[in-house]
């Protein structure tokens, strides 16, 4: 499965109707809508992007809602636990080394979306990059701002091609990269295979490592969020079990079977013990009338 975790939305249906469409046509199988909030956040926190969406989507695609939050200042970030239960992902995206370094020791986001297309004012250092990978937390490359830059094109597509490098570098080949279009229009998408051809020549450690950035990465990404939203505490609520409905069918008449053996099995030691009780109350019969034969023996002996 193919991910694409950074699909801007917008306002019109037609354009955003056509961008999934083409996605879908590339081979792409989960899709994030993403809507970005700057600086502080609002004291209404509500969701533009409205599910079930107002207009059809390929069927074989599923849409998910992102928020991508833009900050530079770490002390506007107390009520970020909040959004989590409006997205389905939430992505930071920091433009300060103090924001940079909060954003990869947070606990409650696992997501660090970075503007590459721009000179940052800080580097990316391999320890604290490497730990917070360890902990869950991913880095996004996002390829389209790039592509479609307007303005200086020339400095927007060498920056994103220098601070991509630097970034798989400082994960130790690209460990925990993944890679999203952020592409406001269908011109703008590249297929999946096109992507892990940039990844290796970025740097990323053979066409494996670039396969994981659209594709592991993303779905290990996917499944911390839902697992965070789903849990509370550290506990988690199983509500399916993840087998198939026919492994479940197998499943229960399997235990049926087992059920069946075990009555059977108890009925069987129902009546072996009955057995055994009448056995002894036969022997305890059979020793009384003994016992009254040599009683009366000897009486007739004397």
């Amino acid at each position: 499965m193919f991910y694409d975790l950074n699909v801007p939305w917008v306002s019109d249906k037609d354009q955003m109707q056509r961008t999934l469409a083409f996605l879908d046509e590339l081979g792409y199988n989960v899709v994030a809508l993403s809507h970005t909030l700057s600086g502080k956040l609002p004291a209404d926190l509500t969701c533009p992007i409205s599910s079930p969406l107002p207009f059809r989507t390929p069927a074989s695609l599923r849409v998910l809602r992102r928020c991508t939050l833009v900050y530079s200042d770490p002390s506007q970030n107390h009520r970020l636990p909040s959004l989590l239960s409006h997205y389905d992902l939430v992505a930071l995206r920091p433009t300060t080394e103090r924001a940079f370094q909060q954003a990869c020791q947070l606990a409650d986001v696992f997501l660090v979306s970075l503007d590459l297309t721009v000179r940052h004012p800080f580097h990316f250092k391999h320890g604290l990059l490497r730990a917070a990978i360890r902990r869950g937390v991913r880095f996004e490359i996002c390829y389209a701002l790039g592509l479609l830059a307007s303005g200086d094109a020339a400095s927007a597509r060498r920056n994103l091609i220098s601070n991509a490098t630097q970034l798989i570098r400082a994960t130790g080949g690209g460990r925990g990269i993944v890679i999203s279009s952020e592409a406001r229009t269908a011109v703008g998408v590249r297929a999946p295979i096109d992507l892990v051809n940039w990844a290796v020549v970025w740097g990323m450690s053979g066409s494996e490592r670039g396969r994981e950035a659209v594709e592991k990465e993303a779905r290990l990404l996917v499944l911390m969020a839902d697992m965070r939203r789903s849990s509370f505490r550290g506990v988690i609520n199983v509500v399916d079990g993840g087998v198939a409905p026919a492994a479940k069918e197998k499943r229960k008449e399997m235990d049926e079977e087992v059920d069946a053996s075990g009555s059977r099995a108890e009925e069987g030691n129902k009546k072996r013990k009955t057995e055994a009780q009448l056995m002894s109350k036969r022997q305890a019969k059979k020793a009384r009338l003994e016992a009254a034969k040599k009683t009366n023996a000897l009486v007739t002996d004397t």
